[in-house]
């Protein structure tokens, strides 16, 4: 794989032309975009790959939560689509070794198969385990120990490319800073490293499965043990008790330490079902008559009206089209998000107190002059004739 001309030319395409930061530049500043400059890319890979020094990596920083910033770490083009080779390259030996219920950063799997996940585990009035461990890893990316994770990945080729990518340092507005520990956000294989790096945290937890020779029970947990289901650095514990749940978090708490990771004291929480807990957007409850539901958040249902509300402001005044082309894509993506869940009712309220509350500056597309449709079930406002993208259809537009 590390020589295959087709993953050089799957690595290209990955790094210049699907990913989204595609035209970003590393710190050597060259970005290739026509191509002519991505073929001779591909040429010069395929002789040069493995022979490339590692270069530094230029620190940005992107908006996250209550005014904290993320750091990513852009590398040069050369070294991203070297490490998109060799992630494709390692990836097939881990994904057979992973543990089913991990999720985050893997082919085919999403957010939703891990609410899914949780549902199956804690659904139906028989379910045992009532006690959820919600925790987070603290900067699990900036943390994470070089030494162990290098030392499981021992007989892997490219492991000395690895090494090298970690250790290649950070350019942060012309100040080169070492990096002693953690794999920079924004690398192609920094993922799969940190799955790599958190792989056996179910034997950690406690968490025991079926053989693998009884077929008709699959790999599911036997009855008296606990459920560890993880999202990148997110991860819940269904446990049977609340001492269960707290002897899973000290468990856990030992078994990062020597990965240089640790459990963020802040977001993470022992809480029963009947109180529920948040989880990647969706609240997660049981209710006293034994039914689980997973709705969209309270955190989740304000970060929508208050978007939706800050566009609606800033379009006062302009005409349907726009308004409509604008609100759409954010209401049927949120929309599509939230589907599996029971959403109706939040449905209901983002949308109406987006238009009405006073966020939205009492801005009410309902009398926006040549504006003669209704708002769908989810709320996609639909133009006259039952246009959705913003284009108004044949007709005589509606009296104000």
């Amino acid at each position: 794989m590390l020589r295959s001309r087709a993953n050089v030319l799957v690595a290209v395409r990955q790094v210049k032309q699907t990913n989204k930061g595609r035209h970003t530049a590393g710190v050597d500043g060259v970005v290739v975009l026509d191509d002519q400059s991505r073929a001779a890319m591909a040429v010069w890979l395929g002789q040069n790959a493995m022979t490339t020094r590692a270069s530094p990596v230029r620190r940005v920083y992107i908006p996250k939560a209550k005014g904290k910033h993320r750091p990513l770490g852009i590398p040069t083009l050369i070294d991203r689509a070297i490490q998109a080779m060799v992630a494709n390259a390692l990836a097939p030996e881990w994904e057979a070794r992973f543990e089913p219920d991990v999720y985050g950063f893997r082919p085919g799997r999403g957010c939703h198969d891990v609410i899914e996940a949780i549902y199956l585990s804690c659904a139906g009035t028989t379910r045992y385990r009532m006690w959820v461990l919600d925790a987070d890893l603290r900067a699990a990316f900036d943390n994470i120990s070089h030494d162990h994770l290098l030392s499981m990945l021992d007989g892997f080729p490219a492991k000395g490319h690895i090494g090298a990518w970690l250790k290649a340092g950070i350019m942060e507005q012309g100040e080169y800073l070492p990096t002693e520990a953690g794999a920079s956000q924004g690398s192609p294989v920094s993922p799969l490293l940190l799955n790599i790096a958190l792989h056996g945290m179910e034997d950690a937890a406690g968490v025991t499965r079926h053989a693998p020779h009884k077929v008709e029970i699959g790999d599911r947990v036997v009855k008296g043990a606990p459920v560890l289901i993880r999202y990148a650095d997110d991860l819940v514990a269904l446990c049977h008790s609340e001492q269960e749940a707290h002897a899973v978090k000290e468990r856990l708490a030992v078994w990062l330490r020597p990965r240089g990771l640790s459990i963020n004291e802040d977001k993470t929480r022992i809480v029963h079902l009947s109180e529920g807990f948040d989880f990647l957007g969706f609240n997660i409850r049981r209710y006293p008559n034994g039914k689980l539901l997973t709705k969209p958040s309270k955190a989740a249902v304000i970060r929508i009206r208050a978007r939706l509300g800050q566009e609606v402001t800033r379009l006062n005044g302009a005409n349907a089209q726009a308004v409509i082309g604008t609100l759409n894509p954010i209401i049927r993506g949120w929309a599509n998000y939230y589907r599996t869940g029971v959403s109706q009712r939040s449905y209901t309220s983002s949308m109406v107190g987006c238009f009405t509350g006073s966020g939205a500056g009492h801005y009410d597309v309902t009398r926006t002059r040549a504006y003669a449709g209704s708002r769908t079930a989810t709320g996609v406002v639909t133009a006259p004739g039952g246009t959705t993208d913003g284009s108004l259809a044949t007709g005589t537009p509606a009296s104000t």
